[in-house]
Parts: structure tokens; sequence; C-alpha cells
């Protein structure tokens, strides 16, 4: 489970990230809730959101192209104190008092401008640190990295708001930083496992948009991530409504639907660590089960149903999230590997701009419960959806019999073909 862990530069960069991610969801928390303190709206709490991912949708792709020129380390350094920089300005902003809702939403577009060359140089990175023998595991556990920090961050977070402010939150994410870049400077460039940069040329773009649509095993899962990350996890907007409105918990009610979904998440990602595979079949019944539960919570009677139900959310969204991830990874040539993980996460993380302010409004027009089940029911549709082209294309048919006195649901073949060959083995 904990394998890629023996590696010495993958073991600095994950305890840098394990600080850093810590501070990222603490602000996250309070970010959200300074936004809803200031204006008391979902719809403002969506237009935050929807900023700090709006550059990924416009500039997803650029980064992509730039980071298979760019060597990563020193594209880690740069980004990595740019996102430090926003939030200790959004720290001083909040502790003199002077904040208005238009700082956050400046300090949330940059850092998604940081985020677009980011993301992408950190994805492609992993396999420079492990090697592909471990990139599944990699993968996974920076997934479980990330979800911990959920575990501390709103904690925290939800402490600090309501103990001295937000502008302490703010503070610690800015400093938090501190860790991530400190561990890429330690790191043996020896030890590296480099790839071949992709030279300065016109028409990179282009390329990387033609590699994916000709792989279905690619294209697929990038679609059906688009539709989850733009509908169905939103949970900014709808986890702050239904603990201002819905519940009355206040910013502690927040924190704690946070961290209970951490838990689910970090659970998700360590049984994906485990399991070393990323077939499409789990990533489609992951898909399924994430919005059928969105729709079952949304409907949740009680304060600690809806709390005990973000635990499978956060399992299963999880799943979806690290199986999408490792296949797409493995699936793609390395030379490729910037411009499609930049296009999966201008997908998954960009399609937020358009999502969030609808369902804010959806939200605030109709009530958290209609617009946490409208999420839900699209993540449903595209699983379903995205599964049977999947198996369409990859010359699969459904198969339903008994085996061993149990009923047993599988795909098998139905037509030869290398193309579909190659799709079956992956589903």
């Amino acid at each position: 489970m904990f394998s890629s862990l023996r590696i010495r530069n993958y073991r600095l960069f994950f305890l840098g990230q394990v600080v850093s991610n810590t501070g990222t969801w603490m602000q996250r928390i309070a970010q959200d809730w300074l936004v809803l303190s200031l204006t008391g709206s979902s719809a403002a709490v969506g237009i935050t959101t929807a900023l700090q991912f709006l550059p990924m949708l416009l500039f997803g792709l650029y980064g992509g192209v730039l980071v298979d020129r760019l060597p990563k380390r020193p594209t880690l350094l740069a980004t990595q104190t740019a996102m430090g920089v926003t939030g200790l300005a959004l720290a001083f902003l909040t502790l003199s008092g002077h904040v208005q809702v238009w700082h956050v939403y400046l300090a949330a577009f940059a850092v998604g401008l940081a985020t677009v060359v980011d993301n992408p140089a950190r994805q492609s990175f992993v396999s420079e640190m492990v090697g592909p023998g471990q990139l599944q595991n990699a993968v996974s556990l920076n997934s479980a990295n990330f979800q911990s920090a959920r575990l501390v961050g709103p904690a925290v977070a939800g402490v600090l708001i309501t103990g001295v402010g937000t502008g302490w939150a703010f503070l610690f994410n800015g400093l938090s930083f501190v860790a991530p870049i400190v561990g890429l400077l330690l790191m043996r460039a020896r030890d590296l496992h480099p790839v071949e940069r992709a030279p300065r040329g016109k028409g990179q773009l282009r390329e990387g948009l033609h590699y994916v649509a000709g792989h279905p095993e690619l294209i697929w899962p990038i679609v059906l991530v688009g539709f989850i990350g733009t509908f169905g996890f939103n949970f900014p907007v709808w986890l702050s409504a239904y603990a201002d409105d819905i519940f009355h918990a206040g910013a502690g009610g927040y924190s704690l639907f946070n961290t209970l979904m951490a838990v689910g998440s970090v659970a998700g990602a360590l049984l994906a660590a485990r399991r070393g595979t990323a077939r499409l079949r789990i990533l489609i019944a992951a898909a399924l089960a994430f919005g059928i539960l969105e729709v079952a919570a949304a409907l949740a009677p009680s304060f600690w149903l809806f709390a005990l139900l973000m635990v499978p959310i956060g399992i299963f969204g999880l799943t979806v999230n690290v199986t999408a991830n490792t296949a797409v990874q493995m699936g793609t040539d390395p030379a490729m590997r910037g411009r499609v993980m930049a296009l999966f996460m201008m997908v998954f993380m960009g399609g937020t701009p358009l999502g969030a302010p609808l369902v804010g409004w959806v939200t605030d027009a109709y009530g958290a419960r209609v617009g946490f089940a409208l999420g839900g029911l699209v993540s449903a549709v595209a699983a379903t959806t995205v599964g049977l082209v999947l198996a369409r294309v990859g010359g699969l048919r459904l198969s339903v019999g008994w085996h061993r006195g149990h009923p047993q649901v599988s795909f098998v073949p139905r037509e030869p073909g290398e193309q579909k060959e190659r799709l079956a083995t992956a589903v």
C-alpha cells in the first residue's frame, strides 16, 4: 500500500504536500465561510469557487503545453511560491479588517492561475519521481495525502474561525507552502526518471487533442469526470447551505461535513493504492454509486444521517478521481502526459466555473436539497451513459447469469478487433 514511499524524492514530495494540503483545506473552508459571512449568499460562494477554477477552463490546455516543454521541478518551485504569497496577502487583508468580497474573488482567481501550470506539472512529476512501476501506487497515495489533509484542515479551520477568525487560517496556508518548496530543493536530480521534453513548436495543443480523441480509453473517462466535476462536486455550495440553512449548525457543522467526507476519501484512496489496477468498470460503478448517494443525502431528514452519508460519498467520489486519473496517466505516452493531464484537469476542475454558479443559483432559488439532488442525478445519468458507450465501443455486451449459486453481471466480448480488444482490456 505504501511502497512508493521507499523512494526518497517522492517521500520528500509527499511530506511537503502533507503540510501544504492541510493549509489548502484550511483556506478553502475559511474562504467559503468568509464569503458567506460577507454576503449571506450561496451564489456568492459558487462565484468564488467558479473564479478559482475559471483559469483552468480558459487556459488549462496551454498550461499542459508549457508543462511538456518545461523542467517540472523549477516549474513547481515557481507555482508553489506564487500560491503561498497569495495566501499571505489574503491573511493580511483579513487580519487587518480591510477584506472585502472582491478581495476574496481576486485571490481565488490568482490561485486558479497558478494551478493552471501547477496541477499538470505535479501530475506529470509523479512519474519522474517514481517511474512507471510505482505510478498507480503514488497517484493513489497523493490522493490519500490530499484527502487526509481534509481530516485536519477543516477541523482546525473550524476552531480558528469560531475562536479567532478566518485570517489565521489564511496565514497558516500561506506559510504552509514553505514545506513543499524545501522538499523540492532537497531532491536528488540524479534519482529522477527524466522524460524528454517536447520541443517548442506549432500545433502542439492540437496534437494533444487529436491524441486524446483517437483513444477511447482516454476520452470517455475524461468526459465522465467532466460531468461529475461540473455538477457533482459542488460541495462548498451545498455543504455550507446545509450547515447554515437546513440544519443551522454553523461553521462547526460545515467543518464536520467536510471532515467526514475526508474520512471516506482517505479510505477510498488507500483502497485504490492497495488495489493496484485502474479498470474502467470500477470507474463507472463508483461514479454511479456516487450519484445515487448524493441523491440519498439530499433527501436525508436529519443532521446525523446527512453527516454519516458524507463518508460513502467521500469513498466513491475519491475512487472516481483516482481511478480516472490513474487510467488516463497509465494509458498516455510520457511525451504527451502534460497535455493529456492538463485536459483531464481542465475538464474535471474547469467545469466548476460553469456548474458552481448554476448550482448556487438553483440552491438559492429552490433550496439546498434540490440543488444537491440535481448534482447527484446528473452524475448518475452520466455514469450510466458513458458505461454503455464504453461497452459498445469496446465491443462488449452485458452478460447476466449465475455463478456458484449467485447472480453475476459482467461484460463479455461481442466482436473482435485490435482497438476494441485494447479498450475491452481496460474495461
